[in-house]
């Protein structure tokens, strides 16, 4: 599957993390080394093996801690020895501050992270829609997430998910409003029954 990885850099300290390292090392090394950036840590939105695979080799290699969320850790037996629990709490990265956003429904432990005017979604929100949902309390979940990101975001905000189907990353939350139907619907019973719907669960990524 193909995966966006990114890279979050303060340029005065050329301090960097990583968000979701998957599939390519050698991409890895070349931003890295082309940004002349040093590793800081490893920032793990949720846990399926498209957004963990590198996690471990890139620890090792930069001995820099992976962080995820607890609540991940306990649901997907995740181990490293360079692993870090997180909640909701805010990482400094030179100048910057990034901040973690618990954004449970697509796993028990995902996180979105924030930092300046850019929001890092993983699974959690697409500008497309949202990551899919194993069951209604999942669908729930997911529902009260996206409403929390609503309510914290500017509408200049850019969004870089972790997947695209169409959009490019770094569409403006306000684009991303108009377009995304999930971010739409008003009620946590509307969103359940419409993310559950049986066409949904046979195509994951039909969205409408």
């Amino acid at each position: 599957m193909k995966n966006y990885n990114y890279l979050l850099m303060d340029n005065g300290s050329r301090e960097a993390m990583i968000v979701d390292p998957a599939w390519e090392i050698n991409k890895v090394h070349l931003a890295l080394e082309t940004q002349n950036a040093q590793l800081k840590g490893i920032l793990i939105t949720h846990s399926h093996l498209d957004h963990i695979n590198l996690a471990g080799q890139v620890a090792e290699e930069y001995q820099c801690p992976i962080f995820m969320s607890g609540t991940e850790i306990i649901f997907s037996g995740f181990s490293s020895p360079y692993l870090q629990a997180i909640e909701e709490t805010s990482l400094s990265l030179g100048k910057l501050v990034v901040e973690a956003i618990a954004t449970p429904g697509h796993t028990p432990g995902c996180i979105c992270y924030r930092t300046d005017n850019f929001l890092f979604t993983g699974d959690v929100l697409f500008a497309e829609g949202c990551g899919m949902c194993p069951n209604p309390d999942a669908a729930r979940q997911m529902f009260w997430s996206l409403q929390k990101l609503r309510n914290r975001l500017n509408s200049s905000t850019r969004i870089f998910p972790g997947h695209s189907f169409g959009l490019m990353p770094g569409q403006t939350f306000a684009m991303v409003q108009q377009q995304n139907l999930y971010l739409q619907i008003p009620s946590e019973e509307s969103f359940i029954d419409f993310r559950m719907r049986k066409q949904c669960r046979k195509k994951l990524f039909a969205f409408h």
